[in-house]
Parts: structure tokens; sequence; C-alpha cells
């Protein structure tokens, strides 16, 4: 695992009213340094949108403690997938996410860089990221919570040290 963020361009979808109609987004880059840089940073990274355990606990974990986890200093929560912005947006919106920030990482550039991208063929999944939630300061790495077994093709979906108490205990502490 790298010690500081790999530098990627994430294409994510901002609401812009200018645009006007049932879609009024439009397409935005935004860099690693854009997100990152200056800034201490929350990452919950799950293998997919609506998937069972990414859907029930992981992401609604975080929105739950996001309060807490800001007061001990954090700027901002960010959940990152490999899916795309359109799928991260209706997720959240599904979901009722109000705080924590989707981060689509369509390509799996981001996910690839941080060595966090598995085969999960053995679902129809493709390429997705594995289970980790992370602490970053001005880009770099402080604490990465992984879960065990990391591999392509893993049988089960570890969730065990990722949540969004062991971040927060990590940070009271």
């Amino acid at each position: 695992m790298p010690l500081t963020l790999p530098d990627v361009v994430f294409k994510t979808r901002v609401r812009d009213e200018s645009i006007g109609g049932d879609n009024p987004f439009r397409w935005q880059d935004v860099s690693t340094d854009a997100i990152f840089k200056g800034k201490k940073i929350v990452i919950l990274a799950l293998p997919g949108a609506f998937t069972p355990t990414c859907s029930s606990t992981h992401l609604p974990g975080f929105e739950t403690h996001y309060q807490a986890i800001i007061d001990q200093g954090v700027d901002e929560v960010y959940c990152l997938s490999v899916n795309d912005a359109f799928t991260m947006f209706q997720w959240g919106k599904h979901l009722g996410i109000k705080q924590v920030k989707m981060l689509p990482d369509g390509n799996g550039d981001f996910t690839r860089g941080m060595g966090m991208l598995v085969k999960k063929e053995n679902l129809g999944f493709g390429y997705r990221s594995w289970r980790y939630a992370m602490l970053v300061d001005d880009k770099a790495i402080v604490k990465v919570f992984s879960e065990p077994g990391q591999a392509d093709n893993c049988p089960d979906d570890p969730f065990s040290v990722s949540s969004a108490e062991t971040m927060l205990a990590y940070l009271q502490n």
C-alpha cells in the first residue's frame, strides 16, 4: 500500500441549476489534490452500491456517526466505490445519505493505485474495491482498517474492522 494517495481524476456529477430539467447535473473532473490536499479526510471504501453489507451497515454507519467523526477534527467523510457517478448518486439518494459525500471511482483508478482493486467475478461484479476505511491527512495515509483476507474472488464479504465505530474509536484515542 502506498504512503500517500494516488493522483487520479474522479469523474463526478454536480448539481447545476442553470441546466434545468429532470437531470440538472453536469460532469466535473475532481483531482485527488482538490479533495485531499490540506485536509483531514476519512474514506470508507466498499465493493458496491446497492449491495447488502454496504447498504445495510457500512455506509449507514458512517452516516450515523458522521458528526462524531467530524468532531474529532476530520474535515470530511467520503464513501468510495468502483461505481459510476450516476449509480453513486442514486444509491446515496435511496439510502437518504445527507452528510457523507459519495465519491465514484468508476474506472477503479484510485482503488488500483491503493492496491485495493480485487476481482469479484464470482459474483458477476468484475473489478471492485476491497472493503476498508482509511484516515488521510494532507494526502498522507495515516491509518487503514482493511478487512482481512483480501483476495480475488473472495468467497465471503468480511466486515469486522472497517466500521464507523472502529474509525471513531481510533480518532478518539
